[in-house]
């Protein structure tokens, strides 16, 4: 694990990491504790988009331990918002993404937690509990997955070279410019809509060779670059630059990362 100095305040990756998977492990027993519950509240969000009890109270519980852990730090999060910091780090939350899934019982769905310094997302953790997965990175020290009570390990992106033999998976067909999604179905082997984290971490553990949803938000995929990054992959917006300016993430393999852009815009 790499001892690189994170701030002033000399936490190392390792220790930003480590804090992180503690959250994860808080997180998954407040999500997992009202996945399926009869009770569980269902609220709609100005966006129109679902929130539930289970969203609130786990970004709540992740802030209360940045809150004593890192107090510094800058916070963002999908359900209350941002705070100020006195520094360059900033910890970007989703408590559960993929919460039409979590309400309906469907069980992929992730909490998602990064540590971006200076505007580039360095660290980061997806837990999927309900599916039994965790995935982590941090800069230079590689991507890993775990499985259930299985030991660690190391993860990298495929070596597929063509977009003819390529696997290719997204979420849904709604927000993307007119033929893309088309010219990316065309050109590839095989298409699954797994959706949300999902499809970004199987091309993190070169299950999948492609991902590419065209809008979302910073803290839908700031975790999962370091994580595609640090298996070997890439990760950028649709046109190529800094994703979380973006709006939007590609995520492939190293071999097919410019054949895909150029897909996009043709």
């Amino acid at each position: 694990m790499s001892t690189r100095t994170s701030s002033a305040h000399n936490w190392t990756l390792a220790e930003d990491l480590s804090l992180a998977l503690a959250m994860a492990d808080a997180a998954d027993a407040i999500t997992m504790d009202r996945f399926g519950s009869t009770s569980l509240r269902i609220d709609t969000k100005a966006d129109l988009t679902p929130v539930t009890d289970a969203d609130r109270s786990t970004e709540q519980a992740l802030r209360e331990l940045l809150g004593r852990h890192r107090p510094a730090d800058a916070v963002l999060g999908e359900e209350f918002g941002s705070t100020e910091a006195t520094n360059s780090r900033q910890w970007i939350l989703d408590p559960i993404d993929g919460t039409k899934n979590y309400l309906r019982g469907v069980p992929v769905w992730a909490t998602l937690i990064a540590l971006s310094l200076g505007g580039a997302p360095t660290v980061g953790v997806v837990s999927a509990p309900a599916l039994a997965r965790r995935w982590w990175a941090a800069l230079g020290s590689g991507a890993w997955r775990s499985f259930g009570t299985s030991a660690p390990v190391q993860i990298r992106s495929s070596n597929v070279e063509s977009l003819a033999q390529a696997s290719f998976s997204f979420s849904d067909a709604i927000g993307w410019p007119a033929g893309q999604l088309e010219r990316l179905t065309t050109a590839t082997a095989r298409q699954r809509a797994y959706g949300d984290f999902w499809s970004h971490m199987l091309v993190a553990e070169g299950s999948v060779d492609i991902a590419a949803e065209p809008a979302l938000g910073t803290w839908d995929m700031a975790a999962l670059i370091p994580i595609v990054q640090e298996a070997g992959g890439q990760a950028s917006g649709f046109d190529g630059a800094d994703p979380i300016r973006a709006g939007s993430l590609l995520t492939s393999n190293r071999h097919l990362h410019e054949a895909v852009k150029e897909l996009l815009h043709s």
